[in-house]
């Protein structure tokens, strides 16, 4: 071989070839979210540099195969030192485990020693949903004001959305102009481009079809359905400062997001007898433990409302 050759071939075999690989891995054929591949990508570049420190010189796949599970836990060490919380060491490890199952089945580097090292525990965090009274007010509170029609209808449209069909914030911002006016059921893409239909209530299919008809921008189906003031697709920031306008004017706690409208969807399906695996299928969960969730979030929901009501409660 060469020695053009054999310093290519060494190129290609650094961590960083091999973390570039592995990302566009996740993205094509995985079709992980950007999300999930900008977050493994720093969590790897962060590996790479503890380990180039760690090791005294730049990793490469050789040095990679003879990783101990001491090594990772130092790494995990370092980061907690740095003051980082459980969720985020968490995710790191997440992004290792699946890094190293990527190298052992599709560059040949057989290490398995991440599979001794357990994560941090996390405390539980339980969805916070709206009761049906604050979402119902917010929803009534974004159709008033002095903001031109179209703009009200649109807030009143898009909250209505997340609270009436258990939309995430991407999955509404992410509709189309051919996809209104709404039938009785709408598919949607969502996470990991899994398609799901979603039934729509007349309540919902009258708010977008109001909004749809004041909205002076949009006219080809591939267009955006909802836009911002300056004619431009209606970001998930500015929806977000839109909600904490007008909880802030309600008086509600910051937990009043636009999440919590879909909350709120699945705690009260739930809470009318609805069942797991049908909710499940609604939000759009990979896995029924997420929709679990709710569950403790109506039994708690019930306990305060005997500890208040309750003449022997306490």
């Amino acid at each position: 071989m060469s020695a053009n050759a054999k310093r290519k071939n060494e190129n290609s075999r650094s961590m960083a070839a091999l973390e570039a690989r592995f990302l566009s891995f996740l993205a094509a054929e995985k079709r992980a979210s950007r999300y999930t591949v900008r977050n493994y990508g720093a969590a790897l570049e962060r590996f790479g540099a503890f380990l180039a420190a760690h090791l005294g010189g730049a990793p490469d796949a050789r040095a990679l195969a003879r990783l101990e599970a001491r090594d990772f836990r130092a790494f995990l060490a370092a980061r907690r030192a740095e003051g980082l919380d459980a969720a985020t060491l968490k995710l790191d490890l997440s992004a290792l485990r699946a890094f190293f199952s990527y190298l052992r089945r599709r560059e040949d580097i057989e290490n398995d020693a991440i599979s001794a090292v357990r994560g941090p525990k996390l405390k539980e965090r339980l969805p916070r949903p709206l009761s049906a009274g604050d979402a119902d007010a917010l929803i009534a509170r974004a159709g008033e004001g002095e903001a031109a029609p179209w703009i009200r209808a649109r807030d009143v449209a898009l909250f209505t959305l997340l609270y009436g069909a258990g939309l995430r914030i991407s999955e509404a911002l992410s509709l189309k102009q051919g996809d209104a006016p709404f039938g009785e059921r709408l598919r949607i893409l969502g996470k990991g481009g899994k398609t799901r239909d979603v039934p729509v209530i007349p309540v919902v299919r009258e708010a977008a079809s109001a909004y749809q008809r004041l909205c002076p921008f949009g006219a080809a189906s591939e267009d955006p359905l909802f836009y911002s003031v300056r004619g431009k697709p209606l970001s998930a920031r500015l929806a977000q400062e839109t909600m904490a306008r007008h909880r802030r004017a309600l008086g509600l706690a910051d937990s009043a997001t636009p999440h919590a409208l879909r909350h709120a969807f699945a705690t009260q399906l739930l809470a009318g007898g609805g069942d797991l695996r049908a909710i499940q299928e609604l939000l759009g969960h990979s896995s029924i433990a997420a929709t679990q969730r709710y569950t403790k979030v109506d039994a708690e929901h019930l306990l305060a409302v005997y500890d208040a009501a309750h003449p022997r409660a306490g």
